[in-house]
């Protein structure tokens, strides 16, 4: 895979002295690719996605490196490289899209770029100028999907990125993950089978705060990944 794009070593997180929710957990994503998270609650998809957002501080680990270089999760420079779409995301309630997506694309010093083909493909017409508190759970969703691949970050994180949003806006969203590939990196978490499925080159299935397993390739079928689960109940 040559260096990785972004590596973690022996990573442990925790919201109390009594309980690890991650535990010697090591990863490594290479450039260009698409990876899903798959566990049971709990099992510490989100938090680890907190933590590489900079918005959990309950950890330490042996280093997180980006491009093979040393990197801490609030450092400026990595936050420029990375966006995260929050599983709910009730933040910046007083703008509405047009003025978040402005907002964004300041702080990451960049050009705002013609958004109008992903405004329709997920079904966003009409909505530019209402408040974000006043919007819908799936459409506030899609406000930060929309951001997020307009702004094309070479880390993309995304939490349940399937929920609230509806059929044709999900289809939509498979199609960009797989596009992504061409620009950057995802890391997404699912309790949907077939979003990781269809869209990763690559699943890790948490379990115990660790990977306990990895799919890639022709090994990723859903029967497979929930026997690895041991929990029929993932759809």
């Amino acid at each position: 895979m040559g260096t990785p794009l972004l590596s973690i070593k022996n990573l442990s997180a925790w919201y109390s002295s009594e309980k690890r929710v991650l535990s010697s957990f090591s990863l490594e994503l290479g450039e260009h690719e698409a990876a899903g998270l798959v566990g049971l609650n709990g099992a510490g998809k989100t938090t680890l996605l907190n933590v590489l957002s900079g918005l959990h501080p309950r950890f330490r680990s042996e280093g997180m490196f980006f491009r093979g270089r040393p990197v801490t999760c609030r450092e400026r420079q990595f936050k420029l490289c990375r966006y995260t779409v929050f599983a709910e995301d009730s933040s910046f309630p007083y703008f509405t899209f047009w003025e978040y997506l402005s907002y964004v694309f300041s702080v990451y010093q960049k050009k705002i770029p013609d958004v109008s083909a992903l405004i329709q493909g997920f079904h966003f017409e009409g909505y530019g100028d209402v408040l974000l508190k006043d919007l819908s759970t799936g459409s506030r969703k899609k406000v930060f999907l929309i951001t997020a691949f307009a702004l094309k970050p070479e880390l993309l994180l995304l939490d349940e990125p399937v929920n609230g949003l509806d059929f044709e806006s999900t289809e939509y969203l498979y199609k960009q993950i797989l596009e992504y590939k061409k620009y950057g990196t995802v890391l997404f978490s699912s309790h949907i089978l077939e979003s990781i499925t269809l869209t990763a080159d690559r699943v890790f299935i948490l379990e115990d705060g660790k990977i306990c397993q990895t799919f890639a390739g022709s090994q990723m079928n859903a029967a497979d990944i929930r026997e690895a689960l041991h929990d029929e109940s993932i759809l």
